[in-house]
């Protein structure tokens, strides 16, 4: 049956599944003597479940840098700094994707900073706004607040979410085979629109990645959305917005969705930006505790990769856009 999750064998590893459909926690992994047998079978389980949660992995930064390297090409921090910015970790492969400021504090709600991490609170695939997409991201946790004060991340299953599509809105979307243009600006904006209200996201090129493709490695078709997304191409702005509102909503509906809490530091998720959306959940920690995660990031190698862009395409971050 489509979108149910099937048995299959695991010699080196365990499996709890959290979902009906997807999202797994693996356990026996020996991060400290990874062999390739016991890699290739996270990598099956990335394929089949998307979401793949390690509890108390022991990870530091080198650690968790040299572990993503064996996934493929890693995507870096270069184009996002501000001019004269400093490197706050040892390697530019590592994303901060917490709530730390430069001085070890909390981030000021109001500061810009916080402004543009309201936009990690929507749904949203982590690069498709850039013209090679990512596919796993890796995301480690190295300080957390309080339990019980939230901080949560979540998941969307978008290849179920493809499969329980009605029946004629499937077809429209795998005749008419869309394309749309993904935009950082644009999810940054409608994540603090009055903040960002002198913003324009038309200003600046965008990514093309078709709506609806393949997944390789499992070979399900998905729904390829974000809250980068902008516009379809080829319908007007009020059809592009009724259709990415109604895939958006339809696929981040309850039954397709997974909440993970992070528990201890060095908790480590992956998941696959291909076939899941995702989105940091807020909480009461907010303003107040420090949250600090930290991401590396996988580049595509697929034949989708690079989606209908040109590879000397590189869009400028948002943060030196604008200066700050």
């Amino acid at each position: 049956m489509p979108g149910i999750i099937k048995d299959t064998p695991f010699k080196t590893i365990s499996v709890k599944e959290l979902h009906p459909t997807f999202g797994a926690e693996i356990e026996g992994v020996d991060f400290e003597n990874l062999s390739q047998e016991q890699f290739d079978e996270i990598k099956a389980a990335l394929a089949k479940y998307g979401v793949c949660v390690f509890r108390n992995t022991g990870m530091d930064d080198d650690k968790h840098v040299e572990f993503s390297r064996r996934f493929g090409e890693l995507d870096d921090i270069k184009r996002y700094m501000q001019p004269g910015a400093k490197l706050r970790y040892k390697y530019y492969e590592l994303f901060d994707a917490g709530n730390v400021d430069e001085n070890g504090q909390v981030v000021d709600p109001e500061s810009t900073r916080a402004h543009y991490n309201r936009g990690n609170l929507l749904w949203h695939v982590d690069s498709s706004f850039n013209p090679r997409r990512a596919s796993m991201s890796i995301l480690r946790a190295y300080e957390l607040p309080p339990a019980g004060t939230g901080g949560d991340t979540e998941f969307a299953d978008s290849r179920s979410a493809f499969d329980a599509l009605p029946e004629d809105l499937k077809q429209e979307l795998l005749s008419r085979d869309y394309v749309a243009a993904h935009s950082h600006a644009w999810s940054r904006k409608k994540g603090s629109p009055d903040f960002f209200k002198e913003l324009d996201p038309t200003g600046s090129k965008m990514a093309r990645h078709r709506l609806v493709q393949r997944h390789e490695p499992s070979g399900r078709m998905n729904i390829y959305t974000a809250a980068h997304a902008h516009h379809v191409e080829g319908l007007s702005q009020d059809e592009s917005d009724k259709l990415l509102d109604t895939l958006a909503k339809h696929v981040t509906q309850p039954r397709f969705v997974l909440d993970v809490a992070w528990q201890n530091p060095t908790d480590l998720i992956i998941w696959d930006n291909t076939c899941v959306m995702h989105r940091a959940a807020g909480g009461s920690f907010e303003g107040k505790y420090r949250r600090d995660l930290r991401r590396t990031t996988v580049h595509d190698d697929s034949p989708t990769a690079w989606g209908l862009n040109e590879k000397d395409f590189a869009p400028p971050g948002l943060m030196a856009r604008r200066g700050v």
